[in-house]
C-alpha cells in the first residue's frame, strides 16, 4: 500500500452536503472543526457508561408501569374496534 496521499483536482474541499445531524451521539454543535468535541468535563463516551442498577422493587415498578401502559394502548384499540362493529351493525348494514 502507498503511504502518498491521492490528490483529486475535483475535491476543493468544500462541503456540499454537511452530515452532522442533530441528535447523533457525535453531534455537538460547539465542537471545532478539528474534530474534538469541546466538552472537557467527559469522562468517556456513551457506550462506556455502566447500566444503572435497579433495586427488587423498582424494577418491578418498572414493570408494571409498562404493562398498564400496554394495557391502555390495547384497552384504546378494543374500545375502537368494538364502536366501529357497533357502528357496521347498528347503522351501516341497518
Amino acid at each position: 500500500m502507498s503511504s502518498r496521499k491521492r490528490f483529486d483536482e475535483d475535491d476543493d474541499g468544500r462541503v456540499i452536503a454537511p452530515m452532522d445531524v442533530d441528535g447523533m451521539p457525535w453531534h455537538n454543535p460547539l465542537a471545532s472543526d478539528s474534530g474534538e468535541n469541546g466538552e472537557e468535563g467527559d469522562t468517556g463516551s456513551a457506550g462506556e457508561r455502566e447500566p444503572i442498577k435497579l433495586t427488587r422493587a423498582e424494577s418491578r415498578a418498572y414493570a408494571w408501569g409498562a404493562l398498564k401502559a400496554a394495557l391502555a394502548v390495547a384497552a384504546v384499540f378494543a374500545l375502537v374496534f368494538l364502536l366501529f362493529i357497533l357502528f357496521c351493525t347498528e347503522v351501516w348494514f341497518a
